[in-house]
């Protein structure tokens, strides 16, 4: 039991990771967004080689996406299960007690 909680906490330290690393890139590209969007050519040019890139990489984008839904379902399904567990395990103490 005690190594599923080293797991878990691996897989908390990586989500916080990605997190962080998210924001920052959110960060930094609000500021350059900021100073691209003062071009229109340039927001042009970007936006062509967005479609291009999308287009060429969609069944890759696809697949990815269609892999993070599942392993959302699974940590969310995986997450209930936890919290019923716990709720049984205080329903189960709360009996224990008010037998004694």
């Amino acid at each position: 039991m005690a190594h599923s909680h080293g797991k878990n906490s691996d897989s908390i330290g990586k989500q916080v990771a990605v997190g962080a690393i998210a924001t920052a890139t959110v960060n930094t590209g609000g500021i350059l967004m900021s100073k691209i969007v003062k071009h229109p050519a340039l927001v042009f040019g970007l936006g062509v080689a967005t479609g291009f890139l999308v287009y060429k990489y969609r069944k890759e984008i696809i697949a990815n996406a269609s892999k993070t839904y599942e392993s959302g379902k699974d940590f969310i399904l995986q997450q209930k299960e936890s919290l019923e567990d716990l709720v049984a395990e205080v329903k189960e103490s709360d009996a224990g007690d008010n037998g004694a």
